[in-house]
């Protein structure tokens, strides 16, 4: 049992940051790293193209239709 009681995240953040890390450093830790994402996203765009990587091309939508006349099938008794 710890020699005092746990401080308010609202009285003291950072005295209850400290404990926190210390005490309970899985959910500290997770909780930073978590919060640390949505604060990335502006960001990490330019980091990535900085890195070298590109954007992929864009995924077809529509399948291309061939040019010219069709070939008529034959042999398949559908006449």
């Amino acid at each position: 049992m710890s020699a005092a009681a746990a401080p308010h995240f609202w009285a003291a953040p950072l005295r209850y940051c400290a404990w926190a890390a210390r005490e309970r450093p899985a959910y500290f830790w997770s909780v930073v790293i978590g919060g640390i994402g949505p604060a990335a996203m502006p960001f990490a765009p330019a980091i990535r193209r900085a890195f070298g990587d590109v954007d992929p091309a864009p995924i077809p939508v529509t399948y291309p239709v061939p040019t010219g006349p069709r070939k008529q099938l034959t042999g398949y008794d559908d006449e």
